[in-house]
């Protein structure tokens, strides 16, 4: 049964959806149904839809005790959203439920294990929060949590691991029938690592070794991380807090790490071969993913950084989602493009071929803030390679955000400075894109609120989220020296 802190919550959010209209929110992007979101959580399939749970605190649009919110899809599109299904009302979650995921048992319940947290005075007199992981099963809409919880706490880390450090936990179901589960820890070094567990019904777990040690390399703690497979290879996605860039990479502090290696499920050990971010930009977080049933590996993440939490007056919600991306892994990278579903939204197409441009340009029927737009550019032919190259939109005569590319450097900007915030946030991210000729490839999706940038057929991705009026939906082109491009541009209507 429903506990009374959750009813409350169900009726809250009940009505405070009611004050927010349908215009205030992006178009096709995930918000919270009220209030605050952050995490994706227990991302699934279950019987014939998607389920995404969050990070959600309904009553104030800033971060708060943790509760899951809960919507379903069946295009990773369109959402609906259900009841909240998580609410912190137990003694071991009393501080709240955080991050966690979710599968299908065999007997057809929907399991989520997330990190329950609670609040302890410790021998010094300080309160500390200690963390720990626990279950709930349900079917979809209602979830109890589970008797036995917490399943995993400060009894079953490995010595030296802390219990104030040890949050968000991912399972899976093995081949043989077993499940394994990682969760982000702190280790005797301050620094971040990855426990593996173990469990032979999903229910009652056991730790098994430090998967994966971060060594002072990649920040310090680390969080949300995501384990699978990928064209062949084996995939960790970690959400580092606090890193120093390294060259081009790492440069947003709290930001995304993609490791691909190989692993031994016979003796559970992982070597790593590669390591990247997962996104340039300036907003994205804590991403999860989903085998879906065709098996396309789908990736979703919070469209936001902790570093970058700009807030209006007027808002009602804060926090988004970015479109779910199919994943791929070759040339060495890991690629993604936006989920295929979104082209079923695509209406009203313009296209231009050869458009010379050399100073700025503009072109009919080229402009819009929900919009899916893809670009080509080249040098000229004949002519000395062009200095810059950039796009604008969500413009007026007072804003607008904008890439540029300088060509000579092969690196990409995005800068959304004069995009209307009144905070001097960070508001600039550049990353260096592949090949020295001057060709690049865009591919822009623009909602009310972001823009998410796919270079060169996936090969890396820039975010941003942007609170630009929305009357300013023009687009224009500029290049420094005389550049070609072609361009084809759609509304995304829902």
């Amino acid at each position: 049964m429903s506990s009374q802190i959750l009813k409350r919550v169900r009726g809250f959010e009940a009505e405070a959806e009611k004050r927010i209209e349908k215009d205030e929110r992006p178009a096709f992007h995930l918000s919270p149904r009220t209030g605050w979101m952050n995490d994706p959580n227990g991302f699934s399939y279950y019987k014939g839809e998607y389920h995404l749970f969050y990070q959600y605190h309904p009553y104030d649009t800033k971060w708060g005790p943790m509760h899951w919110g809960h919507a379903v899809s069946r295009d990773l599109i369109h959402w609906e959203y259900l009841p909240a299904a998580l609410a912190p009302d137990e003694d071991f979650d009393r501080a709240g439920c955080f991050s966690g995921s979710a599968l299908t048992l065999p007997d057809g319940r929907h399991l989520l294990m997330y990190t329950g947290v609670r609040r302890e005075l410790q021998d010094n007199g300080e309160e500390r929060e200690i963390q720990a992981q626990c279950l709930a099963l349900g079917d979809g809409i209602e979830y109890e949590k589970y008797p036995g919880n917490p399943v995993l706490d400060e009894r079953d880390l490995p010595d030296g691991a802390s219990s104030f450090d040890f949050r968000d936990p991912k399972m899976w179901r093995k081949e043989d029938g077993t499940y394994a589960c990682v969760a982000a820890n702190r280790g005797e070094d301050g620094n971040g690592q990855l426990l593996l567990f173990s469990s032979l019904d999903g229910l009652v777990w056991r730790y098994e070794k430090v998967l994966y040690a971060n060594d002072g390399r990649f920040g310090t703690m680390w969080e949300c991380p995501d384990f699978f497979e990928l064209d062949g290879k084996s995939v960790l996605l970690i959400s580092p807090m606090e890193m120093l860039p390294k060259e081009m990479e790492y440069h947003n502090g709290n930001g995304t790490l993609c490791v691909t290696g190989s692993f031994d499920e016979r003796t559970d050990t992982f070597r790593e071969e590669t390591d990247q971010a997962i996104d340039y930009g300036i907003e994205f977080y804590a991403p999860q993913t989903i085998c879906a049933p065709d098996g396309r590996r789908i990736m979703i993440g919070w469209m936001q950084n902790w570093d970058t939490l700009i807030y209006s007056r007027e808002q009602k919600w804060f926090g988004q989602m970015s479109i779910p991306r199919e994943l791929s892994y070759h040339n060495g990278r890991l690629y993604q493009r936006p989920v295929r579903e979104l082209d079923a939204l695509r209406r009203n197409r313009v296209e231009y071929r050869g458009v010379p441009v050399s100073g700025e340009v503009r072109l009919d029927g080229i402009r819009g803030r929900r919009i899916d737009m893809e670009l080509s550019v080249s040098p000229a032919e004949g002519e000395e390679l062009y200095r810059k190259f950039a796009v604008r939109f969500a413009q007026n005569e007072a804003f607008h955000t904008a890439f540029s590319f300088r060509p000579a450097e092969s690196v990409l900007k995005v800068d959304r400075k004069f995009s209307g915030t009144r905070k001097a946030l960070i508001h600039q991210r550049r990353c260096r894109v592949s090949g020295k000729d001057g060709r690049l490839k865009l591919r822009l999706i623009l909602d009310r609120f972001s823009v998410e940038a796919f270079i060169n057929d996936g090969e890396q991705v820039m975010t941003a989220t942007m609170y630009t009026t929305q009357e300013a939906d023009g687009i224009s082109f500029f290049a420094d020296g005389k550049a070609v491009m072609d361009v084809v541009k759609y509304d995304l209507i829902t």
